[in-house]
Formats: structure tokens, C-alpha cells, sequence
């Protein structure tokens, strides 16, 4: 065989036993679970806001971010939910590259899969425990839903990963809502599948076990963008792309339809200045059209403390080391701006 067996990792249940969430926390999970639900099935007209960091790098400068984003979220929170990215796995298009905490705690470091899981599950709870906030995070791998899966409000699926079997079997046992992007293809039926198959039971095997799951009636849509095969970014958040994606949703069988617009990646060229601009044409969109303002329950983007980014090491708190990112001031007129267009 190929491959070297290291250090086999603990299970979910030792470390979730070792780092247990604050008493309050279910209860509190618990409201923040059923609001964001009832965006998605649409019993709200609130307006989601999935916002913070490419990849959650530094535990103080996240938290930090974070706390702040609470003080907006009392400000806006009858008209907005925001929901905090807290990204600790980082998809790399090659393999190169800094692949986020839970392979590397410390990215100035080698990779430690020990700490970094324990790192993740750290960073949750005490983001949590300074905001009084539940996350989002990106289930880059599968097996690592246990560790959060008493932590987290939402789950994003990669523009990478989306057509992965056991990416699409596994939310198919989420208790939250799922967010499934379009491939880097761009192609809608691709994505539209894959929700199809999360939202269906299924029998598969898991971490040892054969398991069997209900279905998750809250996996949806994300538009993020395509790359076509000359390597060109086109965006797919305009007007007529909602639209197209409505038909296509009317065409099957889904619960809830429900579309998230990621306003970076493909849909800003990685122009990260451009996801104000983004953001508010889509908001315009929804004005236009009550079909796509039920459609579209929210928008996701990339923030952070300093604007732009820098490679690892580059001694600049709370900035991106990997993809570049809105700064706080930037956010945080948005999210006011937001506020105002959904009334």
C-alpha cells in the first residue's frame, strides 16, 4: 500500500467529551436553528447573512471579527440573521497551500491533525461563548461532521465537493440547514441533483458504521459562480440567472427552494471590492421580482478585520491569508445597507 498509517485521530464523541459546549448553548442553538429554518422554508422574511474570514486562521482575530459582528447582529437582527463564517477547512484547486486549521493549528507550523481538530471544535464554542452566535463552517470532509455537529447552524458544500457521493449522502443526515454550491462548471443541474440526494434518506457506509439517514429537507442552493474551459470567471447572480434557476427548481420534486448568492469566488473574479456591488444587485433583483425575493434567502461574504490579504506570516492581525477579503468598515456599512433593503 501507498499510504502510511501516522496516528490514528480520536473519535468525535472523546473530543466533544473533552471540550463540551457551555449549558446554555443548546438552548440557545436551539432558537438560532429554528430562525434560520424558517428563513429556508420560507415561515420568515428575515434575510441571511452569512459573512466572516475565507478560512478562520487565527482563533483571536476570528473571535475577535466575531464578537464585533455580534454587536451589529442586536442593531439589524429584525430585519437580518447574521451567521458567522467560521471556515476551517480551505479547499486548495491543486493540493498546494494553506488547507486551514484542522490541518495546520498554527500556519506558520507543519500539520497536526490532533490539535487541529481540537482547534476547531475550540474556536466554535468559544466563538460562541464572546457572541452568543452559531456558525457556519464548510464540510470539506465528511468525517469530521461529528466533531461540530452540536455547534454548527449551517453547513456550506463546496463548489468542489458537491458532486461527491458521500459529501451529498452525509448532509443527507444534517439537522441543519445545508448549503450546496454549483460546481466550478457552473452547471445547475448538478447542483440541483445533489440537493435532490441530500434531501433523500439514504443507507451508506460512515466512519466505520452502516448507517442509515431521514433526509435533509433544508439542503438548497448556492451560486457562486463558474469557471468556463478557457479558465474565465462568469458569475451566475444576475436576474436572469435566478430566474433560469427558479424554473429549474419548479421542474422537480425539492422541499423549500431557496437559494444562497455567494458574492465572491467566480461571481467577483476574486475582486473582493466587487462583492458590495454584487450584493446589492442582487438585493435589486429581489425588489424586482416577489418569485426571486422568495427565492433567495441570502447572501454569503468574505470579511474580515483588514481588508485585502497577505501570505502566511505576514504579521497583519485579522487579515486574510487566503483569499482577500472586505475589511470591517466595508462590512459593516453593508450589513446596515442590507438592513435597509429588506424591509
Amino acid at each position: 500500500m501507498s499510504f502510511t498509517f501516522i496516528n490514528q485521530l480520536p473519535t468525535p464523541d472523546s473530543i466533544r467529551q473533552q471540550y463540551p459546549v457551555p449549558a446554555e448553548f443548546e438552548r440557545l442553538k436551539a432558537v438560532r436553528d429554528r430562525e434560520i429554518r424558517d428563513v429556508i422554508t420560507g415561515k420568515s422574511d428575515k434575510f441571511l447573512v452569512i459573512i466572516g474570514p475565507c478560512s478562520a486562521d487565527n482563533e483571536d482575530s476570528v473571535c475577535d471579527y466575531i464578537s464585533r459582528l455580534a454587536g451589529l447582529n442586536d442593531k439589524v437582527k429584525d430585519r437580518l440573521i447574521l451567521i458567522p463564517r467560521i471556515y476551517t477547512n480551505k479547499p486548495r484547486t491543486t493540493g498546494d497551500g494553506y488547507k486551514g486549521i484542522v490541518h495546520q493549528p498554527d500556519p506558520e507550523k507543519g500539520e497536526d491533525f490532533v490539535k487541529g481538530l481540537i482547534a476547531m471544535r475550540k474556536m466554535h464554542i468559544r466563538a460562541f461563548e464572546e457572541s452568543g452566535l452559531t456558525a457556519a463552517d464548510e464540510m470539506l470532509y465528511p468525517d469530521n461532521w461529528g466533531y461540530v455537529s452540536d455547534i454548527l447552524s449551517y453547513v456550506a458544500i463546496g463548489a468542489r465537493s458537491v458532486e461527491d457521493q458521500q459529501h451529498r449522502l452525509t448532509v443527507s443526515g444534517f439537522d441543519v440547514p445545508a448549503g450546496m454550491k454549483n460546481p466550478t462548471s457552473g452547471d445547475f443541474s448538478v447542483m440541483l441533483n445533489s440537493v435532490y440526494a441530500a434531501q433523500h434518506p439514504h443507507s451508506f457506509t460512515y466512519r466505520g458504521w452502516e448507517v442509515r439517514t431521514d433526509g435533509n429537507e433544508l439542503a438548497h442552493t448556492v451560486l457562486r459562480g463558474a469557471t468556463n474551459k478557457y479558465g474565465r470567471n462568469l458569475p451566475n447572480y444576475h436576474y436572469e440567472d435566478l430566474n433560469t434557476l427558479l424554473t429549474l427548481y419548479n421542474e422537480r420534486d425539492l422541499k423549500n427552494p431557496a437559494c444562497i448568492i455567494d458574492s465572491n469566488h467566480s461571481n467577483s473574479n476574486k475582486q473582493f471590492e466587487q462583492q458590495v456591488r454584487i450584493v446589492k444587485e442582487v438585493m435589486h433583483s429581489r425588489r424586482l421580482s416577489a418569485d426571486i425575493r422568495s427565492l433567495v434567502k441570502g447572501v454569503m461574504v468574505e470579511s474580515y478585520l483588514v481588508e485585502g490579504c497577505q501570505k502566511v506570516g505576514g504579521g497583519v492581525y485579522g487579515q486574510s491569508i487566503t483569499d482577500p477579503c472586505l475589511g470591517w468598515e466595508a462590512s459593516e456599512r453593508l450589513i446596515y445597507d442590507l438592513a435597509e433593503l429588506n424591509p
